[in-house]
């Protein structure tokens, strides 16, 4: 039976160290007799995991006390709408970035709490590059940009310094938190979903700057305040335990594997491998303008006319699963996060000069 490698965007891979001590937890968490998936998140064990879980993220990315550490629910789409509700007053404005689908989505939930100045957009060439030249609001609170965008293979390697001293970034970091080395000074506001690149679907990391809140003034319902989360710690209601777990375990490994340097080496590594071989291979072409091509999503398409499916049929069959690109863009897409092996990559090379031949 051939090894099989998930390429899928999300829910995506997992390392089979964070499986093994999932499914471990699962049935007795560290020995108790207990699963973990039944105990109270007010138990000492839950506790102290969620606690040593938040040093993982403060001690990877050295984050200083100026910021709180958040587990949420509601995914990143939620803090589409809970970002503009915590830091934009209805007489304010917001600089965002329109570079993907989840950009996008952000854009009109922003709409409905101030007003939203769209700096770039690469919507018109389906997304396939980050625009340079940016629009920027002198007066804006914030701006707002997706670091990776999973749909369509784009990702900011600089990022834009904002025009007045007082506003910040904020990024929607949900496909490339933890892949790379990240200076956190610049933002005031990263938020990521976790069932990409450092976890299970259910919990969104929220990484803050506390002195950005307490300035609307408007009401703010409690669950949707950043501040009812950072009093409680992020024990205001059942948090997904699980799912926080799979995180601890994930940033352990990577913690345990030479942290974010090594992963940026090993990421670039893997990336450059495929991107190569698309740009060799005389069936495939990359449609993303090359300096701002994804380390962790790489779309490809036919250079020509050839049958979306027979390839996917050929890659599945060699236990390469997951490849079909989004259904706004078609095509192939290899989601290759941190947690995908360098012989993963090889066996999807493999697969493409196999198919070539043939």
């Amino acid at each position: 039976m051939n090894k099989i490698y998930n390429f899928s965007a999300g829910p995506a891979v997992l390392n089979q160290s964070v499986l093994k001590a999932i499914s471990e937890a699962s049935i007795d968490y560290l020995e108790s007799g207990i699963s973990l998936m039944e105990m109270s998140h007010r138990s000492e064990p839950v506790m102290e995991m969620v606690s040593q879980t938040k040093i993982l993220v403060r001690e990877l990315l050295s984050i200083s006390n100026e910021y709180e550490v958040l587990f949420l629910q509601g995914g990143a789409s939620l803090q589409f709408s809970m970002i503009p509700m915590n830091l934009l007053n209805e007489n304010q404005v917001a600089d965002y970035a329109d570079t993907g689908a989840w950009s996008n989505k952000a854009i009109k939930e922003a709409g409905n709490f101030g007003e939203v100045n769209v700096i770039c957009s690469s919507k018109d060439s389906t997304y396939n590059h980050i625009p340079k030249k940016l629009e920027q609001n002198f007066d804006s609170t914030y701006l707002h940009l997706t670091s990776n965008n999973t749909i369509y293979g784009t990702q900011w390697k600089n990022f834009p310094i904002p025009l007045n001293k007082d506003s910040y970034l904020v990024a929607d970091m949900s496909s490339d938190i933890f892949s790379r080395p990240l200076d956190i000074s610049k933002f005031g506001l990263i938020y990521a979903g976790a069932q990409k690149n450092i976890g299970l679907a259910g919990v969104t990391l929220v990484i803050i700057r506390k002195d950005i809140l307490g300035k609307v003034n408007r009401i703010i319902p409690t669950m949707m305040n950043y501040q009812t989360h950072i009093e409680k710690d992020s024990m205001f209601n059942t948090p997904p335990v699980m799912a926080i777990y799979a995180v601890n375990r994930s940033l352990k490994w990577l913690s345990n594997n030479g942290g974010l340097d090594s992963m940026a080496d090993t990421n670039l590594k893997k990336a450059t491998k495929l991107y190569d071989e698309i740009e060799r291979n005389s069936l495939f072409i990359s449609p993303i303008q090359k300096e701002d091509r994804s380390l962790m999503n790489v779309p490809f398409i036919f250079s020509g006319k050839g049958s979306d499916e027979d390839f996917l049929s050929f890659c599945d069959k060699r236990g390469l699963k997951t490849l079909k690109g989004h259904r706004s863009v078609g095509g192939f897409r290899a989601s290759i996060y941190n947690a995908m092996p360098e012989a993963g990559i090889d066996a999807l090379v493999q697969a493409m000069q196999d198919y070539e031949s043939r």
